[in-house]
């Protein structure tokens, strides 16, 4: 039986699913979002979202993390955990790192500088007319552009935020080439959860004009992973955190500095009712509104922790890494 996968190329959690199914060598079928799928579209998404996965028993599942867990339940070979419930742990933190954080990267370059926002506008243009005429395809990127260059307070992006945002993103692929370099996963010779979530926001970074020149020239071993990522393969096993430290602990401690201090934050200011929210972080103060989204992710992390706390060594990683005050 076949899974079908509504989805967009431009959207990093429809790459992220669509991967996923790839690996675990899933029947599916691609069904792009656009008007001649729409009423059976509609038949599956509760909220106007992508991916939305039609199962084949009929069933609508939507968000790409729930999607991946209810069927990694459903088909667990070959798992995309670690058996060593602390990598287990990391690979999660990262997964919902690159979901939350990465998006962030990417959604603030894709939508500030004009070059990105015509390249990225035309492109989702084409792909919802993909026969369209040249006039068609022009009038729809108008709409696209009028449409999505003020979505930028979704991520916080902003004046005073773009150059910070710039350094996030630059500070992160120096950190992530070393250690791809030295293996075609996060976690070893398979791809993990973690893989899954922080690539496909990396691969969109990839395919637009800024974020794409710069991991090209910063960052070749962090593309050829994005483009791995797009059909990953069980090559092997998972590494030990003893081979994997080197390089990895420094990425830890980036999630450490950043994410984890911001989404700490939204997740209070929502709670107190707060219309904007500001963080110390490396390089200057952070200001946004606060996200609901965001707030519920986070909460489903430290649950996550609760469960795993008691892993052997976890504490210790996540200690030196800056990380274990936030989600206790």
């Amino acid at each position: 039986m076949t899974h079908r996968i509504f989805g967009s190329e431009m959207s990093p959690y429809s790459v992220k699913v669509r991967a996923y199914f790839r690996f675990k060598g899933l029947p599916h079928e691609w069904v792009p979002r656009r008007a001649e799928n729409d009423e059976d579209y509609k038949r599956y998404a509760r909220l106007p979202i992508v991916p939305t996965v039609a199962t084949p028993a009929g069933e609508g599942l939507q968000d790409s993390t729930p999607i991946m867990e209810t069927v990694e339940a459903q088909h667990p070979e070959p798992s995309i955990h670690p058996d060593d419930p602390a990598l287990a742990f990391l690979s999660a933190l990262i997964e919902e790192f690159g979901d939350e954080w990465g998006n962030k990267l990417m959604f603030h370059h894709r939508w500030w500088a004009e070059v990105d926002q015509q390249a990225s506008a035309q492109t989702l243009a084409r792909l919802s007319a993909p026969h369209g005429s040249a006039e068609e395809v022009a009038a729809r990127t108008q709409f696209i552009l009028q449409r999505m260059t003020g979505r930028g307070h979704f991520v916080g992006s902003s004046a005073e935020t773009a150059p910070l945002i710039s350094a996030y993103y630059f500070e992160l692929l120096d950190l992530l080439e070393p250690h791809l370099q030295a293996r075609p996963y996060l976690f070893g010779a398979r791809p993990s959860f973690g893989d899954f979530g922080l690539a496909a926001q990396l691969y969109e970074c990839s395919v637009d004009p800024t974020c794409g020149a710069g991991i090209r020239a910063r960052g070749p071993a962090v593309l050829d992973w994005c483009h791995r990522m797009l059909e990953p393969r069980n090559d092997g096993a998972f590494e030990t955190w003893d081979s994997l430290a080197p390089t990895l602990a420094p990425i830890l401690a980036y999630v450490g500095r950043y994410f984890l201090p911001w989404t700490t934050a939204n997740a209070k200011a929502l709670a107190e009712g707060a219309e904007s929210f500001t963080v110390d972080l490396p390089g200057g103060p952070y200001v946004q509104g606060p996200q609901k989204y965001h707030a519920r992710s986070l909460a489903a992390l430290k649950a996550r922790y609760a469960a795993a706390a008691d892993a052997p060594g976890l504490k210790a990683i996540l200690d030196a890494a800056g990380c274990t005050p936030w989600l206790a």
